[in-house]
């Protein structure tokens, strides 16, 4: 089954060059990918009661969800983010060069500031305001210390590595 992308209220996704889309990913309404972006297994993007924009080469994992919240926060993901398998990212902002973990979730109105990483597991509370280049972690996520030049190094591979697993499908 291809993927599930469709109009909301009649504002159509835009996707940008070289995006690829699992077979059952949904991406519907108010959308747009970047460049080379990634749409996983299961993974939803649903921009019906507000916008949800991505930056370039940014890949969103295996049954994760991308929302907003009517009328009130809309999604702005970076480039070269990478979200994790089953992480929420809901309503918020996420800077550029950023690795969200497995099941993290991040809420309406938080700020992720670029260079971060957000644990596996992490939940980062509504009006967050996570500083650039921190580990964070825990329930609710905390900043725990700098990211190292490998974590930095890391962030980038594996965006890279997103882009490289699509060409295989």
């Amino acid at each position: 089954m291809p993927a599930l992308v469709l109009p909301v209220r009649g504002i159509h996704p835009q996707l940008g060059p070289n995006c690829f889309l699992a077979d059952n990913a949904t991406v519907v309404g108010d959308v747009t990918l970047g460049a080379e972006c990634t749409v996983w297994f299961n993974a939803v993007v649903r921009g019906d009661v507000n916008s949800i924009r991505v930056g370039d080469k940014t890949n969103i994992q295996d049954g994760a969800v991308i929302h907003c919240t009517y009328q009130k926060a809309a999604t702005t993901i970076g480039s070269r983010v990478s979200i994790g398998h089953k992480a929420i990212v809901h309503g918020c902002t996420v800077e550029d060069d950023v690795l969200i973990g497995m099941g993290a979730i991040v809420m309406d109105h938080a700020v992720v500031g670029q260079g971060c990483i957000i644990a596996a597991g992490a939940v980062v509370l509504e009006n967050t305001q996570c500083e650039p280049g921190y580990l964070y972690a825990g329930i609710p996520a905390r900043k725990i210390k700098p990211i190292t030049e490998e974590q930095r190094a890391t962030i980038q591979r594996t965006a890279d590595n997103y882009v490289l697993y699509a060409s295989w499908f």
